[in-house]
């Protein structure tokens, strides 16, 4: 009885072979058999890829501004002659840059001597800074913000720094924010530092001052009015010199209007 049993568990293993044999063929002919049905459709999990990737092409964000304009002429002469007194070169230094589409700045100074009452010295700077949107980096708005930030963070921790405030800047594109401190040199400079984000281009502006043999210190409010009055020109200058090459129907810029007459540098 123990050899017939033996022998009959052989048997049905045998037997049981071909019935897997058969499901396995079933199945792996299933499987080319929905493959060759999919050869000239395809199937919903690449479409629905497909579809996604054209998506997220489609949604790069085009930049409103497309090139910078002259750096040393995004502020108006008549602001520059206003704010910086006896200017050693009127027209501006421009810095050397390689990517003046990309990058651009500009600067003046001038010492005012007025005989016995002392000399006041003025410097004022502009530095222009455009994103593209990029596929991986992200838009070209979201960019400039990420810069915007990080200039505010260098100008809170200048080197020497006193006396540090910052406050939003409102008015001043879409994003504006004064950084305003001092710093002790041989005399005192009174600093004043504004930040604003027009879409994918950064403006950074510093204007500062101090006052030599016996003359009174800068009005330390007055210089902070006169850099964002500035800033707000240098925004405008920002629409005008992009607006060419910029999407059409596309918004001006929050802040980029002309600033009012009432707005404009006091001398």
């Amino acid at each position: 009885m123990h050899r017939s049993a033996s022998r009959l568990t052989r048997v049905l293993a045998c037997a049981a072979v071909p019935v897997i044999l058969t499901v396995a063929g079933c199945s792996s002919d299933s499987g080319k058999s929905s493959s060759a049905s999919g050869s000239g459709k395809k199937s919903p999990s690449s479409s629905s890829s497909s579809q996604s990737g054209a998506k997220g092409s489609a949604t790069l964000e085009k930049v409103a501004f497309a090139k910078l304009p002259d750096p040393c002429k995004s502020v108006p002469a008549k602001t520059v002659e206003a704010l910086v007194h006896d200017a050693k070169d009127k027209n501006g230094t421009a810095a050397k840059s390689n990517d003046l589409a990309n990058r651009a700045s500009c600067s003046w100074n001038g010492l005012e001597t007025d005989g016995t009452k002392g000399s006041q010295y003025r410097w004022l700077s502009v530095s222009l800074v455009r994103y593209d949107s990029h596929a991986s980096l992200g838009s070209g708005n979201k960019r400039a913000e990420e810069q915007y930030n990080k200039q505010i963070e260098l100008a809170k921790t200048t080197k020497d720094a006193h006396d540090v405030k910052v406050e939003q800047a409102g008015g001043v594109g879409d994003q504006g924010t004064s950084v305003v401190y001092g710093i002790k040199k041989d005399v005192d400079f009174f600093n004043t530092t504004v930040i604003a984000r027009t879409q994918n281009v950064v403006i950074t502006l510093d204007f500062n001052g101090a006052a030599y043999e016996g003359a009174g210190a800068p009005d330390q409010a007055k210089l902070l009015q006169d850099a964002i009055n500035a800033t707000k020109e240098v925004v405008t200058s920002v629409a005008n010199g992009g607006t060419e090459q910029a999407p059409s129907g596309a918004e001006s810029p929050s802040g980029s209007a002309s600033p009012s007459a009432s707005a404009s540098p006091k001398q």
